[in-house]
């Protein structure tokens, strides 16, 4: 005969089980507090037979933890942050976390819905992507709150927390410099250039000589056109305004409506630099329309290394970003800090990699 378990047992009859009292109970099965091993391995017998399980929200009002990590990330459906995320659920998981993940769509005040939700359910720490340049009174209230934050991609001015980035520069800046050695001299570059950013491209192309501790607090996309730009200024080539494309509204499809401007413009480039992985679809789309052979026609060099682009029949060369690695990194430097809140703050800066295929052509 098969025995019924409660449906919701409660500590009460785990307790009544176990022989002991439902404080003893409580305190065994919420890991707070001592009790006997004999005690601890009855309660815990108890439990098992009835199928109980604890409340986290009644143990995180006692012990003041609930064992989750609060995350917030820009575009959920991106494979970048879809591979983030399994980093630090995996991280979080062998450290007995759960993750709740919110998405802020690349909205500042989604952002601050999401992190104030994130907050009243008491999480134990923040990983955040933030769409903020600056002033991110959210995060520092949190801080402030005693709620670690680990800043992931993206790096605020002016709040001090751990942090996880790539070297978006040094990266971009070789591998256009590859292109450049490929006899390709107007390099087109597509990229966002990040939501609430009020710089100008003209005046950045002219301010090229960034110290690094201004660039890094820029958003990724602007750390790539930097790379970009110093390729050029090291090749003694004088980098052309109208190839440098802002795409204003975060879409492939407006990607794909500046790459038709681009290549269908007098003197067009014999190559492109897309800065993400919504640009690169976009480009693709731009060059399906107007009947262009990558890399006879147009090379392409594409950052974020999707799966569709070793498929494609030549391959795009692209620049992978250790995205896993960036989620793990950043769980990790969260649950350091939750063992040891006076640590000293950690910025861990990461090494993307260049992944050549065939959409790379020699230029003459």
């Amino acid at each position: 005969m098969i025995q019924r378990l409660s449906k919701n047992a409660t500590i009460i009859e785990v307790a009544r089980r176990a022989g002991v009292s439902s404080a003893t109970a409580g305190r065994v099965l919420g890991d707070y507090g001592y009790s006997s091993p004999e005690v601890q391995e009855k309660v815990r017998a108890a439990a098992t037979a009835l199928g109980y399980r604890p409340n986290r929200l009644a143990k995180g009002l006692i012990t003041g933890k609930t064992q989750t990590i609060g995350v917030v990330v820009g575009d959920i459906e991106s494979p970048f942050y879809a591979s983030v995320l399994r980093g630090i659920g995996d991280v979080a998981r062998r450290g007995g976390f759960g993750v709740i993940v919110t998405n802020s769509d690349e909205n500042a005040e989604l952002e601050r819905e999401a992190v104030q939700l994130l907050l009243e359910k008491q999480v134990d720490g923040l990983i955040v992507s933030s769409t903020f340049a600056d002033q991110p009174d959210h995060l520092r209230e949190a801080v402030a709150a005693r709620c670690p934050v680990v800043q992931f991609d993206r790096i605020v001015a002016g709040l001090e927390t751990d942090s996880v980035v790539v070297d978006n520069v040094s990266v971009t800046r070789s591998s256009i410099a590859a292109m450049i050695e490929a006899g390709h001299s107007r390099i087109g570059i597509l990229a966002e250039l990040g939501p609430g950013q009020r710089d100008d491209v003209g005046s950045f192309v002219a301010n090229v000589d960034l110290s690094s501790a201004d660039v890094r607090y820029k958003h990724p996309s602007w750390q790539r056109l930097l790379g970009y730009l110093e390729a050029h200024r090291a090749a003694g080539i004088e980098p052309d305004l109208q190839l440098i494309r802002r795409v204003a509204l975060y879409s492939s499809e407006a990607a794909r409506k500046e790459a038709l401007d681009l290549l269908t413009m007098r003197n067009a480039p014999s190559a492109l630099f897309t800065a993400d992985g919504v640009m690169s679809t976009g480009v693709l789309e731009a060059t399906s329309a107007l009947k262009l052979a990558i890399p006879g026609d147009v090379s392409l060099l594409c950052f974020d290394d999707l799966d569709w682009m070793q498929f494609v029949a030549q391959g795009i060369t692209a620049i992978a970003q250790p995205a896993h690695l960036i989620g793990a990194a950043a769980a990790e430097l969260l649950l350091k800090r939750l063992a040891e809140a006076t640590l000293p703050f950690e910025h861990r800066v990461l090494a993307a990699r260049l992944v050549e295929r065939n959409s790379i052509a020699v230029h003459v």
